[in-house]
């Protein structure tokens, strides 16, 4: 029986790639050009930071760097969200599965701080 390893740092690559994959779809208009900045920096910020919170060298220096990683993750939803409202995309299966993910990588990164700072004192 073989089991399956959990990785994070793979996980939040293959977001970036899709992020990336989704930004490139977006048509060549002003409003779409701003809206694709934005997510693909905030978008991308999450693999980079949980770099850096891999390197913290404290445990408030950890946080701090896993906040940022959910301050990221909460606004590509808004974008995600909008780029689906206006719509900047016709097919949404595929903004459908990153928005998905971005809520599945919120309540991971939110439950880790819980956890984290819980721990905090010890």
């Amino acid at each position: 029986m073989s089991t399956q390893v959990y990785d994070l740092e793979e996980r939040l690559l293959e977001y970036s790639a899709r992020i990336i994959r989704l930004v490139e779809r977006l048509p060549a208009k002003r409003s779409s050009r701003h809206v694709a900045d934005q997510l693909l920096r905030s978008g991308t910020s999450p693999l980079a930071n949980h770099g850096e919170a891999q390197a913290a060298e404290s445990r408030d220096d950890f946080i701090h760097k896993l906040s940022i990683c959910l301050q990221e993750l909460r606004e590509s939803r808004r974008w995600l969200i909008l780029i689906r409202r206006v719509p900047l995309m016709e097919s949404c299966r595929d903004l459908d599965l990153v928005i998905g993910e971005t809520e599945a990588l919120i309540k991971m990164f939110a439950k880790s701080l819980i956890t984290t700072k819980s721990r905090r004192g010890s």
